[in-house]
């Protein structure tokens, strides 16, 4: 998907958007100081963050005074590789956070050139280049040319784009005669479709996939996140993070939540429904959506700064992009007045033309 030459001309003046500090989800600091006036609390629709969390479990206060144990590791592990459909817990590194996984996977090949399908997250580039590598942004999977390591989001941020695993597992197949990487990011799939997930495939050898944690479960200050790789790749990501990665009190959660498929279903089928009511408030105010997963949607309107600025003074920060200044990406509201506030904003909106 991209935008057209005209989508593409950046704004000036007093419709400069408003960048600062907002660059990637989440930052409602800056947020209140692009919007000082703006209502409290800040409503932030500006990730891609489950924002009805799995229920934290009762914490024991030795989880905090002592440092994790390998057991406790082992048990995610295997809980991890049987919620992703990996081959076993040995081919399951757990980290905290897939972003602190993004260079060290990317170290997994000698320095060369990365290409990454772009548009998409803004550190797979960054990380790759922390590596070593020379980074091309490309607009087709099958463009890598003579990269040696190659990069996805699947589903894709910001637009949902859903690549097929055939077609994942043949560039696979192309890189594996070089000695090259496929690195998977697939921190949205667990609310999208889990056919088109890789992780069954990562004993090929030559595949990473990374599953975020926070995203799904609503818990990213836990800060957990897994990579899938054949057991020789996940020994090496194994030794460059060393022990204790991951904090005690993650470790218990992760555990119990990945095993909660009760309520990892519900959450499915809720995140759906939620999503078409989003949808509805979207469409109904004119906007045209182009796509997103349940977890989020990209709209595209001609007035997206406008709109950025309308809702940040109404105390609702969204997602803008730089490179794409006619998009926004709309999370997700919470509780029931939350979303109050979003259809009344939009109301005002659509009715001030």
């Amino acid at each position: 998907m991209s935008a057209s030459a005209t989508d593409m001309i950046p704004f000036s003046g007093a419709d400069e958007p408003l960048l600062d500090g907002v660059e990637h989800g989440g930052q409602l600091d800056a947020a209140r100081r692009l919007f000082p006036d703006a209502p409290e609390p800040f409503i932030d629709l500006s990730t891609g963050i489950n924002p009805n969390p799995y229920p934290l479990p009762p914490l024991a206060a030795e989880l905090f005074a002592r440092l994790p144990e390998i057991d406790a590791l082992t048990s995610l592990a295997a809980i991890a590789a049987k919620a992703f459909g990996a081959p076993s817990a040995a081919h399951i590194i757990a980290a905290p956070g897939t972003q602190i996984l993004l260079p060290l996977v990317a170290g997994l090949v000698r320095p060369g050139r990365a290409a990454i399908v772009a548009p998409t997250y803004s550190e797979h580039a960054r990380a790759a280049a922390l590596a070593g590598h020379s980074v091309a942004e490309i607009g087709a999977l099958d463009a890598f040319g003579d990269a040696a390591l190659v990069v996805v989001t699947n589903p894709n941020n910001p637009d949902g784009r859903l690549f097929s695993k055939d077609d994942l597992i043949g560039v696979a197949r192309r890189l594996q005669a070089r000695g090259g990487l496929l690195v998977v990011d697939e921190a949205f799939m667990d609310a999208g479709p889990l056919d088109f997930s890789l992780a069954t495939e990562v004993a090929r050898g030559n595949i990473v996939v990374l599953r975020s944690f926070g995203k799904f479960f609503g818990l990213a200050g836990l800060r957990l996140g897994f990579a899938l790789a054949a057991p020789p790749l996940a020994a090496r990501l194994a030794a460059r993070l060393g022990p204790w990665a991951v904090s005690a009190p993650a470790l218990v959660v992760g555990t119990q939540a990945l095993a909660d498929q009760a309520w990892i279903e519900a959450t499915r089928h809720r995140l759906a429904q939620t999503a078409q009511r989003l949808d509805a408030i979207l469409c109904g105010s004119g906007l045209d959506i182009i796509g997103g997963t349940t977890l989020f949607r990209l709209a595209h309107t001609r007035t997206a700064n406008q709109l950025f600025r309308h809702l940040g003074r109404a105390g609702i920060l969204l997602r803008m992009f730089r490179d794409y200044p006619a998009w926004l990406r709309f999370g997700l509201p919470g509780a029931e007045p939350d979303w109050q506030r979003l259809q009344i904003a939009m109301a005002a909106w659509r009715d001030n033309g």
